[in-house]
């Protein structure tokens, strides 16, 4: 709409700028359908601009080589002229150039140009048009460029931001995978293990059910800090609402926990103890846990071994554990009973989770990655299974 208002606006003032010298025209209505049709063609010019160059420029010649008289200022051939240097490639602006130099020389030879500012008066506006153009040019390509860096920079952010929240939301999964398995693996074998004493030993029994209790207590504290976290960093008054991250420093709870579960489980610290970074002292922790945490699903040990190593720089947490064999356990026919040949009920209970799978040392190798530290798991030198990550505590 713009380019034709400018067409209409450039013909009628083509046309006005004719009609008083229409008495000294030679060919007076020839000379208004030329001036008309040096403007029209312009509708198109950002479409097309070397076909309205050309369309706006063969009018300007004939009226030239048709001896008419007075002619106007050649604003539709500097106005294409503008349009193929702001949007032409480099080869197509020389041609254009060249051409254009060598019709203003030819038109400055015909007769009724024999005055030399002529030329150079030619010469100047299309030297501005192109001018303009060129300059129109360099400032769309510098807001282009602008743009395409905001553009980068946005997707950048978005895809930061994308990976944050993917490995917060990875954070907060191992979180929430060894409270839960820890926790509810623990009651899972006390209350396997009172089903197991009922009723000949009822007293043994109702320590298990405490133990169930008191862990179930435990494991809605700490889903209730990892849900503090993810509502935000303050409650209603204000105040904060998530409670200290554990720390290495603080096993004996989850010693317990396991002593509790059939499993014999003694610490040594070596070195003298530091102050860890928040991370580190938390995937500590967790790795301990969570190693603890296999060894009562799926080792059939009876005792265990942790070990937490101060050195300059990096702390050493390691977990082994007596890995009596394979339980041996015989299924009936009917998939929910299971009748075990060795050991006792807690070793059923162990065997029954050790068909349910997870993603413990999975998660532990995730802690180690997050940390920048080493992980090795295997045998252990005199049998079981071990679990050793070593961690860097600058």
């Amino acid at each position: 709409m713009q380019d034709l208002a400018l067409a209409i606006a450039l013909a009628v003032c083509n046309v006005a700028s004719l009609i008083p010298e229409t008495k000294q025209l030679r060919l007076p209505y020839v000379a208004f359908l030329l001036v008309v049709l040096q403007a029209l063609p312009l509708t198109w010019r950002r479409r097309w601009p070397v076909v309205v160059f050309f369309a706006v420029g063969i009018p300007r010649t004939l009226y030239d080589q048709l001896g008419i008289g007075f002619a106007p200022i050649p604003l539709g051939p500097a106005i294409a002229y503008y349009t193929i240097m702001a949007r032409c490639s480099t080869r197509v602006r020389l041609v254009i150039s060249a051409l254009l130099v060598f019709g203003i020389v030819r038109s400055q030879l015909l007769p009724g140009h024999t005055e030399p500012y002529d030329f150079f008066v030619a010469l100047l506006q299309f030297v501005v048009a192109g001018m303009a153009g060129a300059l129109s040019r360099t400032h769309r390509a510098y807001v282009s460029a602008i743009e395409e860096r905001a553009e980068q920079a946005e997707a950048e952010r978005d895809r930061q931001v994308a990976l944050a929240a993917a490995q917060e939301r990875a954070r907060i999964a191992r979180e929430l995978h060894d409270v839960v398995a820890h926790h509810v693996s623990l009651m899972a074998v006390q209350s396997e293990a009172a089903a197991a004493l009922l009723p000949a030993r009822p007293t043994e029994a109702i320590k298990s059910v405490e133990v169930i209790g008191r862990t179930a207590r435990e494991a809605l504290t700490e889903l209730r800090r990892l849900l503090g976290v993810l509502r935000g960093p303050a409650d209603v008054h204000g105040r904060a609402n998530t409670s200290p991250s554990p720390s290495i420093s603080e096993l004996d709870d989850v010693l317990g926990q396991v002593r509790q579960a059939g499993i014999a489980v003694n610490l040594r610290v070596e070195g003298s103890p530091s102050k860890l970074p928040p991370g580190v002292d938390l995937a500590a922790y967790r790795i301990v846990q969570e190693a603890l945490t296999n060894a009562v699903k799926h080792s059939g040990a009876s005792e265990a071994a942790v070990t937490v190593s101060y050195e300059p720089g990096y702390v050493t947490v390691s977990v082994t554990d007596t890995g009596n064999g394979a339980v041996q356990v015989t299924v009936d026919s009917t998939p929910s009973r299971t009748r075990v040949t060795r050991a006792g009920a807690r070793d059923a209970v162990r065997a029954r989770l050790a068909d349910s799978g997870g993603f413990g040392l999975a998660g532990i190798a995730e802690r180690v990655a997050s940390c920048g530290g080493k992980l090795t798991v295997g045998p252990g030198d005199s049998g079981g299974f071990a679990v050793t990550a070593r961690l860097p505590a600058p």
